[in-house]
């Protein structure tokens, strides 16, 4: 990476920090900010690879953070429903990665979002009708379910880290409570991002000079994290839920429409 970099205009350095500080937030408190601080950085960086690059390292110390925050609320049975279809999905974003443009990449992501949130909308509607269903929330999700979406969330976030919007469509429909929710989603993205980092170190995505711009925002990104879980203890469970979906829908229509 250049030091044309650091040719940021005033405007650009203002986006650059509160997108930091979205990423500490979306880590330790509403997770559908994620996708507002991956627009921000799309619209700093004209090719959105390199922003790829840039926010990879950010997400990583917020996960950090998030883990040592809520690691105890970690759902190990939905974080393994989930991890080997997501690293699966990344090994297919890698291969994929130097054939499909940027328009396509932002398309596909906001058609898969808005499809995910069509689905989770539609069950919540289902299951008002069916009152008298007692199962536990994990029988009710569909076989295809988790490995579609695993692979999904593996592929989307290796190629523009906008995975956030699916993760929250699956713990939302698997109906976690909210510190679950927070809790397993911490401990699956730092292990998944941990995943990603060969993948883009080997395509020159994150380098000496993307690592350098790092170090100045990664504090900013733990002052977002605190930030985060201050907000998460405030947020009731259903206000939390309907959050993040709305902000997972609004992702979904600026990737698909621009």
């Amino acid at each position: 990476m250049n030091s044309g970099l650091w040719q940021f205009e005033p405007w650009q350095w203002t986006l650059l920090f509160v997108a930091a500080f979205l990423v500490g937030v979306s880590k330790t408190g509403i997770a559908g900010l994620g996708i507002l601080f991956v627009a921000l950085f799309a619209n700093i960086f004209s090719d959105s690879r390199q922003a790829t690059g840039i926010v990879l390292p950010l997400l990583v110390a917020g996960d950090l953070i998030a883990v040592l925050f809520y690691r105890r609320h970690t759902a190990w049975h939905y974080f393994w429903k989930l991890f080997p279809w997501a690293a699966a999905g990344v090994v297919a974003g890698y291969f994929a990665m130097g054939r499909m443009n940027d328009t396509q990449v932002r398309m596909l992501i906001g058609a898969i979002i808005l499809v995910l949130s069509g689905i989770h909308v539609f069950r919540q509607w289902q299951a008002k009708r069916e009152a008298g269903i007692t199962a536990p929330a994990d029988t009710r999700l569909p076989r295809w379910f988790s490995p579609v979406i695993g692979i999904l969330m593996g592929f989307t976030t290796l190629v523009a880290n906008a995975a956030g919007p699916l993760a929250t469509i699956f713990f939302l429909a698997a109906r976690l409570p909210k510190m679950e929710f927070v809790g397993t989603g911490a401990m699956f993205f730092m292990i998944l991002n941990w995943f990603k980092v060969p993948f883009m170190v080997h395509l020159d995505l994150i380098n000496a000079g993307s690592l350098r711009l790092n170090a100045m925002l990664i504090p900013i990104v733990f002052a977002g994290a605190f930030a985060g879980r201050w907000v998460l203890h405030r947020v009731n469970q259903q206000l939390f839920e309907r959050i993040a979906l709305g902000l997972g829908i609004l992702a979904g229509v600026k990737l698909l429409w621009g």
